[in-house]
């Protein structure tokens, strides 16, 4: 049995208890912070199922690698996984999904108090930030609705990310609906624009896509008429 167990771990100096423990400290950290970053928040389901599990897929790294020379470039290649989330991310998303890397390396160095002293502080931070509203103001000046009117050929999936992704932080189809007896759809967009003084070239942007055809961009205000 010895050689069984041996022969299934490898013969690897810590013990399944050892291995584990780092893990599961991990997937709880990651719980937590998935609970801080959806306080006040809107999340996707998969981007907090991600921050849940990226702790315990860091640790296991930092695990793997331990006392290797690998051990720097699988680090640096794990601070990359930020750049293939499909969906646009906004800089509080990123900077949890920083958080979450951080703690898996805590952890996976075996330093699991002092990973939980980090997300407690970091979350702390957080929550602090959002009761006193720090920077809401200035994002609400920058949201935007965005109407586009589009004719019936035209596939608008995908067919404005890359001016979306050139002029705002955040953007997400809202609704489409058709009119005009189906000649014509009209998009309605939530975004954040990266800058109040490039609103003008957005939308020359967006003419020359849908064909010069009807387009409205309004703040968004706290109670905003339903549109008819």
């Amino acid at each position: 049995m010895p050689d069984i167990i041996s022969s299934l771990t490898g013969n690897a100096d810590i013990s399944i208890g050892n291995f584990l423990i780092p893990i599961i400290a991990s997937l709880i950290l990651g719980v937590i912070l998935t609970l801080i970053n959806m306080y006040r928040n809107k999340s996707s389901r998969s981007f907090a199922m991600t921050l849940v599990i990226l702790p315990a897929i860091v640790c296991t790294v930092i695990m793997a690698v331990n006392g290797n020379i690998g051990a720097g470039i699988a680090v640096a290649g794990a601070f990359t996984l930020v750049k293939f989330r499909s969906a646009p991310g906004s800089a509080r998303e990123i900077g949890t999904l920083f958080t979450a890397m951080a703690a898996g390396l805590l952890t996976g160095m075996g330093y699991i108090l002092y990973a939980l002293l980090f997300v407690l502080v970091i979350g702390a931070a957080i929550l602090i930030c959002q009761f006193l509203h720090i920077g809401e103001h200035i994002e609400n000046d920058l949201k935007r609705n965005l109407r586009i009117t589009i004719p019936e050929e035209l596939d608008y999936t995908g067919v404005f990310d890359e001016i979306m992704k050139k002029y705002t932080t955040e953007y997400k189809l809202m609704s489409s609906r058709t009119t005009n007896m189906g000649s014509l759809f009209k998009l309605s967009y939530d975004v954040t624009l990266r800058s109040a003084a490039e609103e003008k070239a957005f939308i020359d942007d967006l003419r020359c896509r849908n064909g010069n055809l009807e387009i409205s961009i309004s703040s968004i205000t706290e109670k905003e008429a339903p549109e008819l």
